[in-house]
């Protein structure tokens, strides 16, 4: 009786797959073997690192030492005794600012000499006044005033103005040009005011006062 093979066992079928899959592995090993390295280990004797440990080398800190100073010595209170019969002499008040050489007599002029300057005003209640007024007070200004000849040579013409002090007495003192215009006027105008008769003195409170006036001086040409 004759043999017969499953169709399904036989594998002359699938012979040209196995021989696929054998040429794929076989390839596959090959190029696994060319890309396939190794390493050798190379140990030249480097040695082992060792660590040196140094001890960090500790300061001492130094400190002054406080030594405090010394106790003051102590006060002795000397007590001197006296019997009740003998009397015992007052204080005497000595005067600082007098030296030996200094008398009674100089001590009252020094004080004599210390005389207070009296204050001046700028505004009283009763302000100084010309005599006569201010009509007279242009007046005498109007004729007493040279024209200077060098300032008429040179055509100048202006107002100067001068402050001077009317004192308790009526008596024209301290007499400054406050703006002049030159050309000799600013000494015209002094000369002409310090000349001037006695005013009748300002008053504060019913009292004569010191009053500071100013006053324009006024150069034209004719």
């Amino acid at each position: 009786m004759e043999l017969k093979k499953n169709p399904k066992a036989d594998l002359e079928k699938s012979k040209g797959l196995f021989f696929e899959i054998g040429l794929a592995v076989a390839l596959g090993l090959c190029l696994l073997a060319f890309e396939w390295k190794t390493y050798e280990i190379v140990n030249e004797g480097l040695g082992q690192l060792q660590a040196e440990i140094l001890e960090e080398e500790i300061i001492p800190i130094t400190q002054q030492q406080y030594t405090p100073p010394p106790p003051p010595p102590p006060q002795t209170v000397e007590l001197e005794i006296v019997e009740d019969d003998e009397e015992v002499e007052d204080d005497v008040k000595i005067d600082t600012e007098a030296d030996q050489k200094t008398t009674v007599q100089e001590v009252v002029q020094q004080a004599e000499e210390v005389v207070e300057e009296p204050e001046i005003f700028t505004i009283v209640e009763d302000m100084p006044e010309f005599p006569g007024g201010q009509e007279q007070l242009f007046k005498y200004l109007g004729q007493n005033i040279k024209f200077p000849a060098m300032a008429k040579d040179a055509g100048i013409t202006g107002t100067v103005f001068v402050t001077f002090v009317v004192g308790s007495d009526g008596k024209i003192k301290d007499a400054k040009v406050l703006r002049g215009i030159g050309g000799g006027c600013d000494e015209e105008a002094l000369r002409v005011i310090k000349s001037m008769p006695a005013w009748k003195p300002g008053k504060q409170r019913g009292k004569s006062v010191s009053v500071q006036y100013n006053l324009p001086v006024r150069f034209t040409l004719r």
